[in-house]
């Protein structure tokens, strides 16, 4: 079992190899592409290889057909069959953690709480594949504060992880709301970059496809890299919408996406990470063209 596992690993990140150098070529098609319909001169870095360019152009008419892409492998069920999540916590939690991750529990449909115990990340990692689990969430604290949340997808990765702050449990929300059961409808705003756009994809397939006539919203909108979380309800009054929150909030920043498994996390390939001189750039956004 192990091996096939090795040989699967190896075969995806084989694929993920493809698709980086294939992606490339195609960024050059179309740079050539443009250049000749505009009548443009040919950028410097193409002159080299513009007749080799030309000919694959030729070949695949407008360019890029058959890409490869990787996520399509990733998430290649998402919308066919229920996600299956699993969310469990660091070990020896809080009072506060708990309540935390029962209400991440509550809030992601056709998802399990599990207790820690003394399971060690390779045990949760099997059990999730022995039971086609298609996501592990893990929460973590520091000195009973909420502050970390680790997004592994399965079988292959991503490992999305998030640091979490100005977190409100349902308990502390004012005017709360009782906790709805249908599945919600999802909201991403300002989440325009390949960053974000992978961002969202990550946060979106937790969720199964909601009904029409859902009345649950959760809402992911991006600020200054930043994403803020909240839960509502909405309810139809004459023809006015009324939102009621019903928790629980709190703000997201991506500081890492690897490409594995939470077991491989320390082996795997880096797709992503922040940087402490990125800092510097205020006025760069990386969830957004901007």
């Amino acid at each position: 079992m192990l091996r096939r596992q090795v040989r699967l690993r190896r075969e995806y990140v084989y694929r993920k190899t493809i698709e980086q150098r294939q992606k490339t070529i195609e960024d050059k098609k179309q740079r050539l592409k443009r250049a000749l319909d505009e009548n443009m001169s040919i950028p410097n870095d193409l002159r080299k290889d513009a007749l080799d360019i030309q000919k694959s152009l030729d070949w695949d008419g407008d360019g890029g057909e058959g890409v490869l892409n990787a996520e399509d492998d990733e998430y290649r069920w998402a919308g066919v069959e229920d996600p299956k999540v699993i969310i469990t916590t660091s070990h020896d939690p809080s009072s506060k953690l708990k309540q935390f991750s029962k209400e991440i529990n509550h809030l992601i449909p056709n998802s399990q709480r599990i207790n820690r115990g003394n399971y060690n990340t390779k045990q949760l990692i099997e059990a999730c594949r022995g039971n086609q689990v298609t996501d592990l969430i893990l929460v973590q604290e520091t000195r009973g504060i909420p502050d970390v949340i680790q997004i592994s997808h399965f079988p292959y990765g991503p490992t999305a992880s998030f640091s979490l702050n100005n977190v409100v449990t349902r308990h502390d929300v004012p005017d709360v709301g009782p906790m709805a059961e249908q599945y919600p409808h999802l909201i991403f705003n300002n989440m325009t970059s390949k960053l974000g756009q992978r961002t969202m994809n990550i946060l979106k397939y937790l969720f199964p496809v909601p009904k029409e006539d859902s009345h649950r919203v959760i809402t992911f909108v991006n600020e200054d890299d930043y994403i803020s979380f909240r839960h509502h309800i909405y309810k139809k009054n004459e023809g006015d919408i009324e939102l009621v929150e019903i928790g629980p909030r709190f703000e997201m920043k991506l500081y890492q996406i690897k490409l594995g498994t939470l077991d491989q996390i320390d082996a795997a390939d880096t797709e992503w990470q922040y940087r402490p001189f990125m800092n510097t750039t205020k006025k760069r956004r990386f969830l957004t063209d901007e």
